[in-house]
């Protein structure tokens, strides 16, 4: 006898064979809501944050466990992968590294080195900026502090008389043997006339020695002055060269020092003393009832003339040591007499600026500038180097050569010829 055929009768009311089905237990279903944006700040991710251990902005930060078992950090949602991504910390074997994130984290600051002034900050000093190469304010004092850019020239300048030793030693032989000679007749004859005329021989040559250290620094410039032009187009590589133009300031331009005159190629300030009769000397050298100078300030760059003739412009490579000997003439800025020994506010803070004392002296202060446009010119040696026309100073001296219509011995001088004969008062082309 068959099993009989179950059946059972679905809501409609229709029976149909078979068992019932089973019902099945429903998963409960989760309401989607809106995620709040949290700009990749994990502090506002709500409980991902605390999955990391990163206190919420809300929350108090939670402490991270110190003893955890090896089950725990292979648990689900607390893995620290070294291969994460995102805004989550990473640890690698060679140990911790720091969070990084997108969110508004403040940065620190970092050491990167720029050029350029700086309006603020530990580097700034005396209240104003400080560019790379330009000069800086060394703490409280005032005195320009310049780096190795910038040639200083407090050494006299190497000018002088050149005449060959051979000549130098037949006439000391000569001078020499007059002497004995003169000696010997007036011994022998007992006149007085050998000895006078002897003396009336040596005159001339004295007068001629005096003429020369007078007149000497006056004949160099006339013979600069005399020295052709030479146009820079046609000039080739190592020929020695008088070029006339306008200047314009390199890369450091430089400032006076009392009359603060900006944008200079060159500059120099000097304090004089008057010595009378036993005062106090300015210097070692310094002799009775003679000025004397007792501080000295002169630098010179890096600058560039325009040619006259060809309009080319060289560049004059008098910074970095070189040897320049710059015939500026000085003006007097500052004079203080016996009648007048009032000091200006200025001058009294130049000179505590400089450790000077400001006693009771017969002092001048004098300054000379070479200002950017001003008219000058330059002896040198013509240097071309990859398409760039340079002006660098002679390796050898210049001598001037015997001038016999003035009576002038040869001279010599070392370096850079600098001559600029604009007055310093007058305002210079503007560039």
């Amino acid at each position: 006898m068959g099993t009989p055929t179950r059946s059972h009768q679905l809501s409609s009311g229709l029976y149909v064979s078979g068992p019932p089905e089973q019902l099945k237990e429903r998963q409960p279903t989760m309401a989607s809501r809106a995620v709040p944006y949290t700009g990749g700040d994990p502090k506002k991710s709500g409980e991902l944050g605390k999955m990391f251990d990163i206190p919420s902005s809300n929350a108090p930060p939670l402490k991270p466990s110190r003893t955890t078992s090896p089950s725990s950090q292979h648990s689900s949602g607390q893995v620290r992968s070294a291969s994460s991504s995102g805004p989550i910390g990473r640890q690698s074997g060679s140990g911790p590294m720091p969070r990084k994130s997108s969110g508004s984290i403040a940065l620190q600051p970092t050491v990167l080195i720029t050029s350029g002034s700086l309006e603020s900050g530990p580097m700034g000093s005396s209240g104003g900026g400080r560019r790379s190469g330009q000069l800086e304010q060394a703490g409280s004092i005032g005195k320009a502090v310049y780096g190795s850019a910038v040639t200083s020239l407090n050494d006299e300048m190497n000018v002088g008389f050149r005449l060959s030793k051979s000549i130098v030693w037949v006439f000391m032989v000569l001078v020499v043997m007059g002497l004995l000679v003169g000696v010997f007749l007036m011994v022998a004859v007992k006149r007085a006339a050998i000895l006078v005329a002897l003396g009336g021989a040596a005159v001339p040559v004295l007068v001629l020695f005096v003429w020369n250290c007078a007149w000497g620094r006056r004949g160099l410039l006339g013979f600069v002055k005399r020295h052709p032009d030479v146009e820079l187009r046609g000039a080739i590589d190592g020929q020695y060269v008088k070029v006339t133009g306008v200047v314009t300031c390199g890369s450091i331009p430089l400032e006076s020092s009392y009359q603060k005159v900006p944008r200079c190629v060159y500059v120099s300030t000097e304090l004089f003393e008057y010595r009378g009769w036993g005062g106090r000397s300015a210097n070692p050298k310094h002799r009775c009832f003679t000025w004397g100078s007792r501080y000295c300030e002169k630098y010179v760059a890096d600058f560039y003339i325009s040619d006259f003739q060809s309009g080319l412009r060289a560049l004059v490579k008098a910074g970095y040591g070189s040897k320049v000997a710059p015939f500026v003439k000085p003006a007097t800025v500052v004079d203080v007499t016996k009648e007048n020994r009032e000091l200006s506010p200025n001058f009294l803070s130049w000179l505590t600026d400089r450790k000077l004392s400001s006693d009771d002296r017969i002092m001048r202060l004098k300054e000379g500038y070479i200002k950017e446009g001003s008219t000058v010119s330059v002896m040198g040696v013509v240097r071309r180097h990859d398409n760039v026309l340079m002006i660098v100073p002679s390796p050898e001296p210049v001598s001037t050569g015997c001038q016999w219509v003035r009576c002038l011995l040869p001279m010599y001088v070392e370096g850079l010829v600098v001559t600029c004969d604009d007055n310093q008062d007058a305002d210079a082309v503007p560039v």
